[in-house]
C-alpha cells in the first residue's frame, strides 16, 4: 500500500511538474493545454457516443466532424438532430467551448496587453545613427533638451536619445510637461542603467554623434560618472573611433581621477568651479552673467570655428575688421592649439581655424568690405585704471562658498575685504580656514539670519561694493532655497533705495522660474546654477572644442570678457545732460581697442540695464555698420588680458 500510495503522489507530482514547466513558457504554454483539453474534450464525446452505439445512422467521421465542429463554434443545438445522448454531447461541448474559448480569448487579450507593456518598458533596441545619447537623469536634463533642440533645428531626423533607470512613461511625461515644442527632434527615452553593459547596448552607443553624462542627484554622483565612463570606454564591443563624451564631475578631487579613464575621448565640466567663477567674475561687472548665457545657449549668437583660406598670410588684428555680422576672438592652429585675443600680429597659416561669435555656423563669412566708414576721430585712448581695495558681501551659505572666496582673491587689489553672513553652524570654521590662504583680502565670518531686516541693517550694507547672494541649496529643496533668497533680495533693494547708495547685487538662484519672480528686484545679475550647467554640457557636446574655449574665459589667466567704460573707447557724451555724442558704428570701436590688444565684441547700453526685454541693455556681436551713440555710463563688451 506504501508503495502505490508513493507511485500515485509521484505520478501527481511530475504531471504537475511538467504542467509546470510547459505554463512558464508563456502563452504559447497555455495554448498548448487549451488544445490539448479540446482535443480530450472531442475524442471523449465522441467515444461516449460510439460506446453507447447512439445514432447508429451517423458515420464515426459524421460524428467526430459535428463534435469537433460544435466545440470550435458553438451553436444552438437541433432538439430533432439526433438521440438524447446526441444532445446531451452536443450541449456538453458547448459549454465546454464556451468556457475554453472565453480562456483562449483572455489569453491572448493578456499577451497583446504585455507585448505593449514591454514596449512601454523601453527595452527594445534603438536603431539611429549621429544621435546625441544622454545618460542618466536629473533636474539639469531639461535645460539640456531644450538647447539641444534649437542647435538641430537646421538638421534633418535630429534625434536625442536618453537612457536612465526611471520608468519610460514618466520621462516621456515629464518632457512632454517641460518642453512644449520639440520641433524636427525626436527623444526617445529607453529604461536601463547606464553602468550596466546589457542596458547600454540597447541605446546604440556606438553610432551617436556625441554623449553626454549627467551626474544622478544621490549622495555619490561622481562615482557613478565615472562608473559609467568605464562601462563605454571598456565595453567589449565597442566602436574603434574615439567616442565624444561630455561628462559633469562636481568635487574637484575627482577629476585627477575622471581624466585617467576618460583620455581624450571625454571633455569633463566642473560645475561648482564654472557657477563659482562666474559668479566671482560677475559681481565685479554687472551685466556679465547676461553675456556668458548669449554665448552659452543657442539662442542667439555662439562660438564657432571657421577655416578661412583668405585669411592665410593676413594678421589676427586684420580679421577682426574682415567681417561684418561676425565676431573674431581667437584662432586655432592646424596643430589643434587654441588661442583667445592672440598678439594683433598673429599670422594666419593653412589650416589654421578663426574662432568667432556668429549666429549660425553658416553666417562666419568674410565681408570682402574695403571702406568700413571709420570715424577716427571719435577714438580715443584708455584712461589708465585705478585699483583700489574692495568691500564684498556674502550673505548664505553652500559648498561653493570657499572657492568663491579663493577665486574672488584673484581678482581684487590688496587690502580688500569680503564678510559672509549664515546661519550654519558649518560655515565658520571652513571660512577662517578659507582665509588663511588669502593673498589681497581678510575674510571675516558672522552668525546670522539672511532674511531678517535686522540683520542686514546692522551690516551697513552700503559700505560694500559688491554683494554676492548664495542659495543653501546643501541644506534646503530648491523651492525653499529660491524664496530665502528672494526675501533677502527684496530686503536689499529696500535698503539701496533708502540709502540711495548703488552696489552691485548677484544672486545665486537653481530654478531658472524663480528668476521671473526675482526680476521685481531688479538685483544686476542671477546666477542660474542648472541652467548654466545646462548650457555648458549642451555647447560643449556640439563641439568639443569649446570645452577649452570656455575654461581660458572662465580663468583668471589670459584673456576674459570684460565690460569697460565706453569712453575708453570713442567719444562719448553725457547721458545726464543730453549732451550727446556723435554716433559712430562698431567698427570704429574695434580698431579702438585692437589698438590696445583688445578685441570688442559688444556693448551694454546702461538706458535698458533694467529691460529684461532688450536683454538688460546687452548687445553682444553687433552689425559692425550700425551706427550707436555711446554715453558715459555705457559699456564696450571686450576681451582683455586685464
Amino acid at each position: 500500500m506504501r508503495t502505490t500510495a508513493t507511485q500515485q503522489v509521484s505520478l501527481i507530482r511530475r504531471l504537475r511538474y511538467a504542467f509546470d514547466n510547459t505554463m512558464s513558457r508563456g502563452p504559447a504554454g497555455l495554448i498548448i493545454w487549451l488544445a490539448l483539453v479540446s482535443t480530450v474534450l472531442v475524442l471523449g464525446l465522441t467515444a461516449v457516443i460510439l460506446l453507447a452505439r447512439s445514432d447508429t445512422n451517423k458515420s464515426l467521421s459524421d460524428i467526430l466532424w459535428n463534435i469537433l465542429y460544435q466545440t470550435l463554434t458553438p451553436n444552438p443545438v437541433d432538439p430533432t438532430s439526433g438521440s438524447g445522448l446526441y444532445l446531451g454531447a452536443m450541449l456538453f461541448s458547448t459549454v465546454g467551448s464556451l468556457f475554453l474559448v472565453s480562456i483562449f480569448i483572455g489569453i491572448l487579450t493578456n499577451s497583446i496587453d504585455g507585448r505593449i507593456q514591454n514596449l512601454r518598458k523601453g527595452r527594445s533596441f534603438v536603431i539611429e545613427h549621429g544621435h546625441t545619447l544622454i545618460l542618466g537623469w536629473s533636474s539639469k536634463i531639461f535645460g539640456i533638451l531644450s538647447e539641444l533642440v534649437i542647435a538641430n533645428e537646421n538638421q534633418r531626423n535630429a534625434c536625442i536619445v536618453i537612457l536612465a533607470d526611471m520608468d519610460k512613461v514618466e520621462m516621456e511625461d515629464a518632457i512632454r510637461t517641460k518642453l512644449k515644442h520639440t520641433k524636427n527632434t525626436r527623444i526617445v527615452c529607453r529604461t536601463g542603467s547606464p553602468i550596466d553593459l546589457t542596458d547600454l547596448e540597447i541605446v546604440n552607443p556606438q553610432a551617436s554623434k556625441s554623449i553626454i553624462i549627467l551626474t544622478p542627484e544621490d549622495e555619490d554622483p561622481d562615482s557613478q560618472v565615472i562608473k559609467t565612463i568605464l562601462a563605454l570606454t571598456n565595453h567589449p564591443d565597442r566602436r574603434s573611433e574615439p567616442y565624444h563624451i561630455v561628462a559633469e564631475i562636481r568635487d574637484p578631487k575627482h577629476m585627477e581621477i575622471a581624466h585617467m579613464v576618460g583620455h581624450d575621448e571625454t571633455q569633463f565640466v566642473l560645475a561648482r568651479d564654472l557657477i563659482s567663477r562666474i559668479t566671482v567674475q560677475t559681481c565685479r561687472q554687472s551685466g556679465l552673467s547676461v553675456v556668458y548665457t548669449e554665448l552659452l545657449n543657442f539662442e542667439g549668437d555662439e562660438i564657432y570655428f571657421q577655416e578661412e583660406p583668405a585669411l592665410v598670410g593676413r594678421t589676427f588684428g586684420e580679421a577682426l575688421l574682415a567681417y561684418e555680422d561676425s565676431a573674431v576672438i581667437g584662432l586655432q592652429y592646424a596643430s589643434g592649439q587654441l588661442a583667445l585675443n592672440p598678439p594683433m600680429d598673429t599670422h594666419f597659416s593653412p589650416g589654421d581655424k578663426v574662432i568667432a561669435i556668429s549666429e549660425d555656423d553658416d553666417t562666419v563669412k568674410l565681408s570682402n568690405l574695403t571702406d568700413l566708414h571709420t570715424t577716427p576721430e571719435a577714438i580715443r585712448d584708455p584712461q589708465p585704471a585705478v585699483r583700489r581695495p574692495e568691500r564684498t558681501l556674502i550673505l548664505g551659505w553652500n559648498e561653493q562658498a570657499c572657492q568663491i572666496i579663493a577665486e574672488l582673491d584673484n581678482y581684487v587689489a590688496p587690502g580688500s575685504e569680503v564678510t559672509l553672513v549664515a546661519d550654519r553652524e558649518e560655515a565658520q570654521g571652513q571660512i577662517e580656514c578659507q582665509g588663511k590662504a588669502t593673498r589681497n583680502m581678510q575674510v571675516t565670518y558672522r552668525q546670522g539670519d539672511t532674511t531678517d531686516r535686522a540683520v542686514l541693517d546692522a551690516l551697513d550694507i552700503s559700505t560694500y561694493d559688491h554683494v554676492i547672494l548664495l542659495c543653501y541649496e546643501d541644506h534646503e529643496d530648491v523651492h525653499k532655497a529660491d524664496a530665502i533668497t528672494l526675501v533677502t533680495l527684496l530686503h536689499l533693494r529696500a535698503i539701496a533705495e533708502r540709502s540711495g547708495h548703488h552696489f552691485s547685487i548677484v544672486s545665486e538662484m537653481l530654478d531658472v522660474r524663480n528668476r521671473q519672480l526675482a526680476e521685481v528686484t531688479r538685483a544686476d545679475d542671477f546666477i542660474v546654477s542648472d541652467m548654466l550647467t545646462s548650457l555648458m554640457l549642451a555647447q560643449v557636446s556640439e563641439n568639443r572644442y569649446l570645452s577649452e574655449v570656455f575654461a581660458d574665459l572662465f580663468d583668471a589667466e589670459g584673456s576674459e570678457i570684460y565690460l569697460k567704460p565706453a569712453s575708453n573707447y570713442v567719444a562719448v557724451g553725457d547721458g545726464t545732460s543730453g549732451d550727446g555724442a556723435q554716433a559712430v558704428n562698431f567698427y570704429t570701436v574695434v580698431e579702438s581697442a585692437r589698438r590696445h590688444g583688445e578685441v570688442a565684441i559688444g556693448y551694454r547700453q546702461m538706458t535698458y540695464a533694467n529691460n529684461a526685454a532688450r536683454s538688460y541693455g546687452v548687445v553682444v556681436n553687433p552689425d559692425k555698420s550700425a551706427r550707436v551713440a555711446f554715453t558715459a555710463q555705457d559699456r564696450v563688451i571686450v576681451l582683455s588680458e586685464s
